[in-house]
């Protein structure tokens, strides 16, 4: 899925009000920014400001590395830039704020119905893994079910799901890191100071709640491409029920702590996330069979030059082409380059689907319009652009 292809076609703009098409992204961030404050507001209140800074500057190291390594998973494909902050600040404020809620009215309720102090067990094995899982994989399934037709299998529901987790490891790891702070400080004569909680989540298991999410991002990636039905439904319920099973061990881990959270995270916990690593190159490789596949036939049908047809092919190949076109033309030639590649990418996914539906017809309709209108755009800068 890119995010450059494509503008609306008439027909699209003649379907949607555009109140509707005004409204509800500014209604969307209104509602991102209000948890977002309501969040910062809680932390601030229990923990202060200082310790919500601190909490900050050290939950940026470990979602930095995270983030790197999903936007790693999407160069084949890049998605929209404004869809992957989309989700990531859904995971942020949005699953953030309603776990929160949720959490601690399991614990409240666990409190009151099983004794003191057993409502944190309640919330942190039940509750916790059953709601946040839930919540950091809705915005895969809205983005789903609004961009179909884009929607172009596991990878693109590892990478959704992925930024979602990291966003919402992001807002929790500042509330951890600032009260380890404000409890203990950087950690001086206590185990539990900022440092040692910084080293247990943003070096040991920076990976966990993108972990759990990705399994869900991979069933509702397999839902999305299979024709068989019951696997529409069967896929991201697996994935759903394996996220929250393995973030009820962890959690159980953690409560128990010493050696059988050791043994959990080395026995399970990192082969786990080294498997789904190894199962996330693969799909790498398989995107890039699938383009490299259908590159000849589009060669054939003129749809792109039988000249390019190596260079689109690799990704070094790639990204040098782009790096000629800034040199020779400047950053929007390099542009219309990449919407270009975008776009053969876009319509090597769709040629290995059977085009049986209007919606895909019309899609790679649309391609193709995008396709040779950024080829003329770069050819355009290139003629324009001073010679030597």
């Amino acid at each position: 899925m890119s995010g450059t292809l494509s503008p609306a076609t008439g027909l699209d703009r003649g379907r949607r009000p555009r109140r509707i098409t005004v409204l509800l992204p500014v209604l969307g961030l209104l509602v991102v920014a209000l948890c977002g404050l309501v969040l910062f507001a809680v932390a601030t209140a229990r923990v202060g400001p200082l310790a919500v800074t601190i909490g900050v500057l050290a939950a940026l190291v470990p979602v930095a590395g995270v983030v790197a390594g999903f936007l790693w998973v999407d160069r084949w494909e890049p998605e929209p830039a404004k869809f992957l902050l989309l989700a990531f600040a859904w995971g942020a404020c949005i699953a953030t704020i309603t776990a929160l809620l949720i959490n601690t009215t399991a614990e409240a309720v666990g409190d009151e119905l099983l004794g003191k102090g057993s409502g944190n067990t309640v919330a942190a094995l039940v509750s916790a893994p059953i709601v946040e899982e839930a919540a950091k994989a809705l915005f895969v399934v809205l983005i789903l079910w609004r961009r179909s037709s884009e929607f172009d299998g596991v990878v693109d529901g590892v990478v959704y799901a992925g930024f979602s987790a990291a966003g919402f490891a992001f807002t929790e790891n500042i509330y951890y890191f600032g009260r380890a702070f404000n409890d203990y400080g950087f950690g001086d004569g206590h185990s539990q100071g900022v440092i040692t909680a910084f080293f247990l989540r943003g070096v040991l298991a920076p990976f966990t709640h993108p972990l759990f999410a990705v399994l869900t991002g991979i069933g509702i990636g397999i839902a999305a491409r299979t024709t068989t039905k019951y696997l529409k439904v069967l896929a991201p319920l697996a994935g759903y029920l394996a996220a929250v099973c393995l973030h009820a061990l962890w959690n159980s881990a953690a409560l128990l702590g010493g050696s059988k959270f050791l043994t959990v995270y080395f026995l399970i916990m990192l082969p786990l996330f080294l498997g789904v690593v190894y199962l996330v190159v693969l799909q790498r490789r398989r995107e890039q069979r699938i383009i490299a596949t259908a590159l000849p036939h589009m060669a054939a049908a003129r749809w792109i030059a039988p000249s390019e047809v190596d260079l689109l092919a690799s990704l070094p190949g790639r990204r040098a082409w782009r790096r000629q076109a800034k040199r020779q033309s400047g950053k929007q030639a390099a542009k219309a380059v990449a919407v270009y590649q975008a776009s053969v990418t876009e319509l090597a996914f769709l040629d290995r689907r059977e085009l049986t539906t209007d919606v895909d017809r019309q899609r790679q309709q649309e391609l193709l319009h995008t396709l040779k209108a950024a080829r003329a755009e770069a050819t355009r800068l290139a003629q324009e652009a001073p010679q030597g």
